[in-house]
């Protein structure tokens, strides 16, 4: 089921209007982009604080509206929808969920207060050799006089030269299982010793390499327990997937959008070229995908939601999820590309854009290939 309360949709509304009027022209979004070179831009992050839509799931009492994971969900589809270049709230939100689940009373109001605030916030799991192998982590804190001196080094660490703080995770311990001895810290972005390098990507300045050279930050930057990094993470991944997906359901819902008012637009032989019958049962398919994904995605977060699955079916369902609507919107830009011939491929238009925004989604918060694996585990084959 996808519909939405009377709260629900009024919310969805209001984003809208904030979306049409903030960003809702090519112009506007080059303006805050530095003509599309950037993917994040602190002056509407500051208006969507403002508005109070950067505190939507923090608790009250840490200066949030106190909503649930749908109303969070619909935030970032509504952004990502409404080509809102506000990168860094999808790690914000994930490091906000951990600090909700795991920090100390002191942490939640200083960070999540920042956070409800506009502070945005990034989180550091990969390393070179850390990737989908997340448990071999090697960036190192070691305790020394009562202070944890950090050194190594992260990388694809999303909006981090625009965070006010990051969440790490880095290996106290080493032992024979190598899902232990993992812990998260908070740290500043501008603390001493850390360097922020960026990556270039074919989306531009997405994520970056830190490098950690005698970092140190006091016991109390432990994020939950020393040694218990792991759980920690492995305890926010159907959220983290989730919010994967509603950015990605976004994506292909206005990639759509943009493709269908084109082909009504587009004339060739006399008619537009949305009427020929080859195109507009490309445009069926399409909108049965987009669709479908919808309909999954909502179901999912209910039931997450709910809490009343057993895990192994949520976690299933939340990689499930993930798969099919991030797979949606690549093929939706993909064939969007197609459908417009020339047009497509022109940086003009829009949307070789949608297409190039469209494939990190496969890719981080667990590739897809990664989600497969999770999700047949599931089913005791082995």
């Amino acid at each position: 089921m996808t519909e939405l309360t009377e709260e629900q949709q009024a919310l969805v509304e209001a984003l809208r209007d904030f979306t049409r009027r903030e960003c809702g022209t090519r112009e506007q979004r080059d303006a805050l982009t530095d003509g599309g070179r950037e993917a994040h831009s602190d002056e509407l992050y500051a208006k969507l604080a403002e508005a109070g839509y950067l505190g939507i799931s923090i608790p009250e009492e840490y200066g949030g509206a106190g909503g649930d994971l749908m109303d969070q969900c619909l935030l970032h589809e509504e952004l990502y929808r409404g080509l809102a270049p506000l990168h860094a709230i999808g790690g914000t939100h994930t490091v906000a969920g951990i600090l909700k689940r795991y920090g100390t009373e002191q942490q939640k109001k200083e960070i999540l207060g920042a956070i409800a605030g506009g502070a945005p916030m990034s989180i550091s799991i990969s390393e070179p050799e850390a990737g989908s192998d997340a448990a071999n982590i090697s960036c190192r804190a070691e305790l020394r006089d009562g202070r944890y001196v950090i050194n190594g080094q992260k990388t694809w660490c999303s909006a981090a030269q625009h965070a006010t703080g990051i969440l790490l995770v880095a290996r106290t311990e080493r032992s024979e299982k190598r899902h232990q001895g993992l812990t998260m810290f908070y740290l500043p972005a501008d603390i001493a010793g850390l360097q922020i390098r960026g990556i270039d990507t074919m989306s531009g300045p997405l994520v970056n390499d830190l490098y950690f050279t005698d970092v140190e930050v006091p016991e109390s930057a432990v994020v939950g327990e020393v040694g218990k990094g792991w759980h920690q993470l492995m305890a926010g991944l159907n959220t983290e997937r989730l919010v994967a997906a509603v950015e990605a359901l976004g994506m292909a819902q206005r990639t759509f959008d943009d493709l269908l008012g084109y082909l009504k637009e587009r004339k060739q032989f006399g008619a537009a070229i949305g009427s020929f019958q080859a195109i507009r049962h490309r445009l069926a398919d399409l909108a049965i995908e987009v669709e479908a994904s919808k309909a999954l995605t909502y179901a999912t977060i209910r039931r997450v939601q709910a809490g009343t699955d057993p895990a192994e079916v949520l976690v299933r369902l939340t990689s499930m999820t993930k798969v099919k609507v991030t797979e949606t919107a690549k093929n939706t830009a993909l064939q969007g590309v197609q459908l417009m011939g020339g047009y497509g491929y022109a940086t003009e238009y829009g949307m070789e854009k949608h297409l190039r925004d469209a494939v990190a989604p496969t890719i981080y918060a667990g590739t897809n290939e990664i989600q497969r694996e999770i999700i047949s585990s599931t089913y005791e084959l082995r």
